[in-house]
């Protein structure tokens, strides 16, 4: 069973960064699946924060593309998101999701979801 666990979250200063991380176990398939961060604040839908394929394609939305960086290490079954001058809009709790994609990068599997960490940009 595959395993996500987030760290990283907190409260920061608008203007501020922070690092989120997340930790995949449990699968042998990392390097063979997208991996990604979602956020979701409450009475709104979770919505996708940035993701990146097996083959290293990245998305971002467009409200943080510029400010957010997402990297993953296969070596360490890891996906990390480095977030910069932070806006009170980004306050949200953050989710990373693994998801296995074929060589095609056709999505084979449901998505597993971490606890999720709260993020908090207040003045």
């Amino acid at each position: 069973q595959v395993q996500l666990v987030e760290s990283g979250g907190g409260v920061v200063v608008p203007g501020g960064s922070l690092r989120l991380s997340c930790a995949v176990s449990g699968s042998i398939f990392f390097s063979s699946a997208a991996v990604g961060w979602y956020r979701q604040v409450p009475g709104k839908e979770r919505e996708l924060v940035a993701r990146i394929s097996r083959g290293g394609s990245i998305n971002y939305a467009d409200s943080v593309n510029g400010r957010f960086t997402i990297s993953r290490d296969n070596a360490k079954n890891t996906v990390s998101l480095q977030m910069n001058s932070l806006k009170p809009e980004d306050t949200a709790v953050y989710y990373c999701a693994i998801q296995r994609q074929n060589s095609r990068g056709d999505y084979v599997s449901g998505v597993s979801w971490g606890q999720g960490t709260q993020v908090l940009v207040s003045s």
